[in-house]
């Protein structure tokens, strides 16, 4: 597969569609490779008319790792900001949007719709805020604003991320329970996913890419670049927020916050969706970035 450069930081990239048609970048979440926006959904938006790019963010995939860098504890990093010391972390969501710039670059592509799942949605923020020229519309997908005094994930969600997994090279069977148990956990209640499926997954993305500190890098970005709101103020690209109401990892406050804190942002709340992206709302998921590009074509039409 392709990549893209930012300085020292090489990111593997996938093309979907038509490199003529309008471009829509995928950006994932906490942890998760490029294939967790699988080839169908990709296939499916780029069957709408786009040409759809999907990547894998620094230190997860087949994406620049930062093996041996260490980072403070996340109770260290949270301590340190409340006394407005300085914490000493190896990126931070501003350099994972800078990532995103670079993978529209390596392109040629001068503006996109962006899309960001989870954390991708808080990257995807800081895209939109700091590269206005360079978004055309901006989908967010159960994130959030990092404003604190919003509520919490749920202890047994939270347990999803700071739980380790079994190590899959003494244990793969182990390594497969315990994934399967986090898809569950975070899962959308109404749209469960197949057992065969979510097993599949697991171990295709471990054979893919395992490394867990990468993941715990990443939680540190986010800590340490904090609450985003008087940033995604500034926003005016037309913006669609998508949330489950059911969402266990992050509530469904995250994105109430997130459509009130930008500027004209439409905001969709799906019954019966957790943290996740069942196939049975590939659909669903798609009607609200077709819904952020027909808004941005209209400003559009109206300058």
């Amino acid at each position: 597969m392709p990549r893209a450069s930012n300085k020292d930081v090489e990111l593997e990239y996938a093309n979907h569609g038509d490199a003529g048609k309008p471009a829509i970048l995928l950006i994932n979440g906490l942890g998760s490779q490029m294939t967790r926006y699988p080839p169908p959904f990709c296939d499916e938006l780029a069957g709408k008319g786009f040409h759809v790019i999907r990547f894998d963010n620094r230190d997860v995939g087949l994406s620049t790792k930062f093996d041996g860098v260490a980072v403070p504890p996340l109770a260290e990093i949270v301590a340190k900001r409340a006394k407005g010391e300085k914490v000493d972390v190896p990126y931070t969501l501003d350099d994972m949007a800078a990532d995103a710039i670079a993978v529209l670059d390596a392109n040629m592509i001068r503006q996109a719709h962006v899309v960001g799942i989870s954390m991708g949605g808080m990257i995807g923020q800081c895209v939109t805020a700091s590269y206005p020229d360079r978004v055309l519309s901006f989908t967010s997908i159960m994130s959030t604003t990092g404003n604190p005094a919003l509520p919490p994930a749920k202890p047994e969600a939270m347990a999803v991320l700071t739980t380790p997994a079994p190590d899959p090279g003494k244990d793969l069977e182990a390594f497969i329970k315990h994934s399967v148990a986090g898809s569950r956990t975070i899962g959308s209640p109404a749209y469960p996913m197949e057992e065969a499926y979510l097993r599949e997954r697991a171990e295709s993305d471990m054979r893919r890419c395992f490394n867990p500190a990468g993941t715990g890098r990443q939680m540190a970005a986010i800590t340490v670049t904090g609450d985003r709101r008087e940033r995604i103020k500034t926003i005016k690209a037309p913006v669609v927020v998508l949330h489950g109401a059911e969402d266990p990892l992050v509530p469904l406050a995250g994105g109430q916050d997130t459509a009130a804190n930008i500027p004209g942002a439409e905001l969709r709340v799906i019954p019966g969706m957790g943290h996740d992206m069942p196939p049975q709302l590939y659909p669903t998921f798609i009607d609200a970035i077709l819904r952020a590009v027909e808004r941005s074509t209209a400003k559009q039409r109206a300058v």
